[in-house]
């Protein structure tokens, strides 16, 4: 299958030429054999074994799982990171306070010795792939029932993780699944644990535009922040230490100032979270009807209390800063992946392929096999259990992951309470449960059995419980705990703790509904492994990319503009003189604009960072197929050369992790030349640019 197809389309202002991307995450063993041709075509003028190589230094090894779900790059000898202003949020967060609020000020190392080591952030190489497909599914009868299947697979995935354990002694291990448990990869990672934050721009101009922005384009962020990963003398991972020294990298990316124009060839390599590309109209259903709506509409109402308190008092914003941004960008997805994929027809194209498989199915294969059944049982596993699966995820949205009470009872390890409690704030969790408990009721049939405690001891008032549960529980903060622990160990009877009570109520409900998902979820994983080897035996010529699951994958394309609606057409650039344009006092949480930038762009001190216009760039548009967990990921042109970091798709294409559309798909990245000048000229880190390769 031709993966890119080079096009010239008449655009309103004039022709100029465009390309149409194939939608593609590709796996990089492959690229050679899939990809090569078809990126030299386009203009790429790396050789595959450049990019990865399992024999020598290749691009791979500059690009990092940054935390735990973001990508960075290596960009210097001396271990110095690149990633998203979003992704090192946490970081910062934690190493923020009132009197040193680096969210809202930044924060610049003069030198390593003042770079400042975020406790509990990891960074992981990939060291070595191997296709292990044969190990773990190989000796599995094709007449195995799907429970004796995944058995069979997860004995199988044991014993190549212990060979490869004993193989690469201190690696971490992971055999995760492709193609719907059709395929197996097994990736060793090297995790180093003693990272140190380097450079972070103030939120105004690392988080401009907000949530207001959030999704949209034209774009003005500058969302980059700079680590260093440190390792032992020996340059292998260790805990950090004062006398740890910067890991010294094998390999890492050379950085471009020439800047792209309209039609350029580009790449992304990163670690894409989850995409559902083989999703059927049986589940468009239920996220258009019961998933997004309710998760839409709970965050919303936590995110208003939120947002109320954190406006209100700079503490409280320093400590909900992080929490609300993760809440917030999943919430928009959602709304924007619900409004895309109806305004675009997504189920009727899915059903359209469903019918198309049926006929197949029905025609070329037996019914041993099992593909004439796949779809009638992904539709069971949507119907039979939709009511419990709405209750769960009701119990998980509202409770779990809303009221942070539970979330300090269910801490395993205690070690992590302090922490927990430096980001925490019992006025406004107990706000926040009040209004949980409100609408859990009205909307739900089944309730936790706390509700009849509810009813009988607080006459159906849930405030007036909550009040009670927060004014009694020790789990409001670490000296309540302390003061506790102290008295239970004098021998005194304390009882159960109220939030302790609120915890079994909840999870006894969770455990009276995980049957039906269960039972559901065993056919869906049946149905969804059969439908994906179905459609590739259906059409085995086409070239099939696994969906993503936040393992290195590749994706490539061409800098672009696009046309939202008609009569509009964005350019694929934005620059300085934008962010002045959208300055906005009557939003300054969103939309300020620092007194320095401003004094830089009145004198134009752009440096040797401006384009042909004399006009400093911000930010670009490339048709490359990302998702969430790419967000830090290098954008990097024909030779392999830095020129962007990925960190947001458009709102015209939410629904991409469903259903690609290319006409529609970007990706934006804020340019590296801007990044450059915030260190240099903002800033005044020009030590840092010191240690880089600028060509």
């Amino acid at each position: 299958m031709t993966m890119r197809k080079l096009l010239t389309l008449l655009l309103l202002a004039g022709i100029s030429f465009t390309a149409v991307a194939d939608e593609g995450m590709w796996l990089l063993p492959y690229i050679k054999k899939m990809n090569s041709k078809d990126m030299k075509e386009h203009g790429c003028k790396l050789k595959p074994e450049d990019i990865y190589s399992a024999e020598k230094s290749s691009l791979k090894d500059a690009i990092v799982i940054f935390g735990g779900g973001c990508t960075g790059e290596i960009v210097s000898p001396n271990g110095l990171l690149f990633t998203n202003h979003h992704c090192g949020y946490d970081a910062i967060q934690k190493l923020s306070s009132v009197e040193h609020d680096y969210l809202a000020d930044g924060f610049w190392a003069n030198n390593n010795a003042e770079e400042l080591p975020a406790e509990g952030l990891s960074v992981r190489f990939v060291r070595q792939i191997f296709d292990v497909t044969a190990e773990v599914v190989g000796n599995i009868p094709s007449t195995a029932s799907q429970g004796e299947y995944m058995s069979a697979v997860e004995a199988n995935s044991e014993a190549v993780k212990q060979r490869l354990e004993a193989e690469y002694p201190g690696m971490q291990i992971v055999i995760p699944s492709f193609f719907g448990d059709n395929q197996f990869f097994a990736f060793v990672y090297e995790v180093y644990t003693d990272i140190r934050l380097v450079g972070t721009p103030p939120s105004s101009i690392g988080k401009f535009g907000g949530d207001t922005d959030n999704w949209m384009w034209p774009r003005h962020t500058g969302d980059f922040s700079i680590f260093r990963v440190y390792a032992g003398k020996d340059n292998r991972p260790a805990a950090y230490s004062e006398d740890n020294v910067p890991y010294q990298a094998e390999k890492w990316l050379n950085i471009s100032l020439d800047g792209v124009e309209e039609g350029d060839f580009g790449m992304i390599m990163g670690f894409p979270g989850s995409t559902e590309r083989y999703k059927t109209s049986y589940e468009i259903d239920y996220m258009l009807e019961v998933d997004n709506p309710q998760r839409i509409y709970i965050r919303g109402e936590r995110q208003q209390i939120l947002r109320s308190f954190m406006d209100a008092d700079q503490a409280i914003r320093i400590q909900y800063d992080a929490k609300y941004a993760r809440s917030s960008n999943y919430w928009k997805n959602s709304i924007g992946m619900s409004r895309g994929i109806e305004r675009l027809n997504v189920r009727g194209k899915k059903q359209a392929q469903e019918q198309e498989f049926q006929a197949w199915a029905l025609a070329n294969t037996l019914p041993e096999e099992g593909f004439i059944n796949a779809l009638p049982l992904i539709e069971q596993s949507q119907t039979e259990a939709r009511a419990e699966n709405a209750t769960l995820q009701y119990l998980s949205e509202a409770f779990m992951q809303s009221v942070e009470l539970l979330q300090a009872v269910m801490l395993q390890d205690a070690s992590r309470l302090p922490q927990f409690f430096k980001d925490y704030n019992a006025d406004v969790d107990r706000a926040v449960a009040k209004r949980m408990f409100t609408i859990y009721r009205e909307n739900n049939d089944r309730l936790p059995s706390i509700y009849a405690k509810i009813d009988a001891e607080f006459g159906g008032d849930s405030d007036a419980y909550v009040d009670w549960l927060y004014d009694n529980t020790c789990y409001t903060s670490m000296a309540r705990i302390e003061e506790a622990q102290a008295r239970e160990a004098n021998g005194e009877e304390l009882g159960v703790d109220p939030a302790y009570e609120l915890a079994t109520s909840i999870f006894e409900l969770y455990r009276e509904l995980y049957p039906a998902y269960v039972a559901a979820n065993e056919k869906f994983n049946e149905g969804h492994r059969l439908y994906i080897a179905g459609l590739m035996r259906m059409q085995p010529d086409k070239a099939w990319a696994s969906d993503a699951n936040f393992t290195i994958r590749l994706t490539y394309g061409n800098v672009l503009p696009y046309s939202p609606a008609d009569g509009v057409i964005y350019n694929h650039y934005t620059t300085l003189e934008g962010v002045m344009a959208k300055e906005d006092p009557s939003n300054p949480v969103e939309f300020t604009v620092p007194a320095r930038l401003k004094e830089l762009y009145a004198a134009r001190d752009y440096g040797r960072y401006a384009d042909e216009n004399g006009d400093l760039p911000v930010a670009f548009l490339i048709n490359c197929d990302i998702t969430g967990g790419n967000s830090g990921s290098p954008v990097m042109n024909d030779r392999g050369e830095l020129i962007g970091l990925a960190f947001d798709g458009n709102w015209e294409a939410m629904s991409g992790d469903v259903a690609f559309e290319p006409e529609l798909q970007r990706t934006i990245a804020v340019d590296i030349r801007y990044v450059l000048f915030i260190i240099e000229k903002y800033a005044g880190a020009g030590w840092l640019l010191d240690e880089l390769t600028i060509k």
